[in-house]
């Protein structure tokens, strides 16, 4: 018995030493690649702690930078931060075992295990399962995003312009970033712009929640649709608290913070 829970405990570090260099190598190339003078408007090197800064906060989905997207970062270096964002948002071993599905190699239990560790599912049946669920919902989502939002784009970009713009926000949406490249506008300006488009808002919003609520969420959805009350603990915990954390401070601000406005302002 204390020899298997010793087998266990040293398979569980290496899962999480695993989760964790993946994580630094991916933030050091990322780094890396941006400090390089392509990625930059000004074809200049990045220092690397802007360049690291920037790595962490696109890998970790936290939204935070140090230089504007728009204006600071090179094509090269917006879609260098765009696949920090996609790899980060949908994991980095979730994204290292689709690789070795697709090569054909057979995916063994401690990559199983470590996959379970990453997105801390229930147990390591149907990780694999998993896994193709997540990638394949996340890119149909965000090409529905990216869809949804070319119109609006297009029509004040234009059609290049406007296509990417489309999929660099719905990506950045769905995956909780924070990142956009409205500093064309005005730097560190975000979505201000748009804040009278309900349309906009409203795509921009659904994508948010939907990445938001997280995959094994999706799973139950999708296994269960609307039966909830087969829904798994944390399912339920997810979807009351976020109900709770939208509905309530959308009221406040309705009430009180926007006293002033009239109800279409307060309402968007």
């Amino acid at each position: 018995m204390l020899h298997k829970n010793r087998v266990k405990n040293r398979t569980h570090m290496t899962s999480f030493r695993v989760i964790i260099i993946s994580f630094f190598c991916l933030i050091l190339v990322g780094t890396l690649l941006l400090m390089l003078p392509i990625s930059s408007r000004q074809r200049c090197v990045t220092s690397f702690p802007d360049a690291m800064f920037t790595a962490v906060s696109a890998t970790c989905v936290t939204g935070l930078v140090v230089k504007d997207t728009a204006t600071y970062w090179s094509l090269f270096g917006q879609v260098v931060i765009l696949m920090l964002i996609q790899i980060g948002g949908m994991g980095v071993i979730t994204v290292g075992l689709a690789i070795i599905r697709a090569s054909g190699r057979k995916i063994g239990l401690w990559q199983r295990s470590t996959m379970q560790e990453s997105i801390s599912a229930p147990q390591v049946g149907g990780i694999v399962k998993l896994t193709g669920f997540i990638l394949k919902t996340s890119l149909i989502i965000e090409m529905i995003g990216a869809a949804l939002l070319a119109p609006v784009f297009c029509n004040d970009l234009g059609i290049a312009k406007g296509l990417w713009y489309s999929l660099f926000h719905s990506i950045s949406a769905f995956c909780n970033a924070g990142f956009d490249l409205f500093g064309i506008k005005e730097p560190f300006s975000s979505l201000t712009f748009y804040h009278s488009n309900i349309y906009l808002n409203i795509i921009i919003m659904l994508l948010i929640i939907t990445g938001g609520i997280g995959f094994l969420v999706w799973g139950d959805i999708g296994t269960h649709k609307h039966r909830i009350r087969r829904f798994s603990l944390q399912s339920k915990v997810v979807l009351m608290t976020s109900a709770v954390l939208i509905v309530l401070p959308a009221l406040y601000f309705f009430f009180f913070e926007y006293d002033h406005g009239t109800i279409h302002d307060r309402t968007i």
